[in-house]
């Protein structure tokens, strides 16, 4: 059974065809996916209604039982067994991994623990999985150091994959919030002409941009909070700043620390701002809709241009060998 799974792997014919009944069922599935979609904001939106009275309805049962409760996640007891026993935050602690863990969404002490258990983990599991393709399943017929080569770069791999995922999970983030943000300056600005007190304000914005996007409502929910458990209100505005990473965040910080410290008005400064964010966010698309077609170049030459040819001189291709 190994042997014939070896075989087919080897198989040029085999593995072309199942790579095309892949992707030909991807295809499939993102066209057909959005048909059933329906309302997707309104159902989560009562799931998420439903699991917050579920919550609730645990918090309640387990204060009445009297078992201490923890706000905080906290990190699953063999992950946490293994990062202690290996002393790995020592050896693989990183504060700059902190700071991303935490511009990705992920906060508290459980995410940095699993973290430096997947830096430790990774490399291992990819030496290990390159080492027993090279020297056992394939056989390769090349040099030892070549080998030896492959898995250490396996390793090596391993060992800035979770970096790459976290940048990864930034990139999505700061998407988010930046396609979002100037919509929230706006409402922002309506609030404070309103009347309305900065923390009021970064609630209700909170509360209105949530559904078009969560991690800007995050973000400004949190604001909200250390606004008003702060001692020093230029914190909040740092750490808003620090968390999300964007310019444009920053910018606006910069102009609340500057409005709370000298009282200058700021409705202008928010108008400004948000109309500046509006434009950076019509550059970007703009440069990505003229990167298009040089990006369509090559499959438009590697996939539409053989089949073109093929349907406009196959006919005349049989015709000729029917001739001969």
């Amino acid at each position: 059974m190994v042997e014939f799974l070896i075989a087919k792997l080897h198989d040029v014919r085999f593995m072309t065809m199942l790579l095309a009944a892949i992707a030909a069922s991807a295809t499939v599935y993102t066209l057909v996916m959005p048909l059933f979609a329906g309302e997707g904001l309104a159902k989560r939106m009562k799931a998420v209604a439903n699991e917050r009275e579920r919550i609730r309805q645990r918090e309640r049962e387990r204060m009445n039982k009297n078992e201490k409760v923890s706000l905080r996640q906290t990190p699953k007891q063999f992950v946490s067994k293994i990062v202690e026993d290996l002393n790995l935050t020592k050896w693989l602690a990183q504060e700059a991994a902190r700071e991303k863990l935490v511009m990705a969404g992920y906060r508290g002490h459980a995410p940095y623990v699993t973290f430096l258990f997947a830096r430790a983990v990774a490399p291992i599991a990819l030496f290990g999985g390159a080492a027993l393709y090279v020297f056992v399943v394939a056989h390769l017929d090349k040099p030892l150091p070549l080998k030896i080569g492959i898995c250490i770069a396996a390793a090596y791999l391993g060992l800035q994959a979770p970096m790459l995922f976290l940048r990864n999970a930034i990139s999505k983030r700061q998407l988010s919030i930046k396609r979002a943000f100037p919509d929230a300056l706006d409402l922002l600005l309506i609030c404070i002409e309103s009347g309305m007190s900065v923390e009021t304000a970064f609630r209700r914005v909170a509360a209105e941009i949530v559904t078009q996007s969560i991690a800007l409502s995050e973000e400004l929910t949190l604001t909200t909070a250390e606004l008003s458990y702060l001692q020093d209100r230029k914190v909040a505005y740092e750490n808003l700043a620090r968390r999300t990473g964007l310019e444009g965040v920053k910018s606006v910080c910069l102009a609340l620390m500057q409005a709370e410290r000298y009282g200058t008005p700021l409705g202008q400064s928010l108008r400004v701002m948000a109309q500046e964010n509006r434009d950076m966010r019509m550059n970007e698309a703009e440069k990505k809709a003229a990167a298009l077609p040089p990006k369509l170049t090559v499959p438009m030459i590697l996939f539409f241009l053989p089949v073109l040819f093929v349907v406009i001189l196959g006919p005349t291709g049989i015709k000729v060998s029917e001739l001969h």
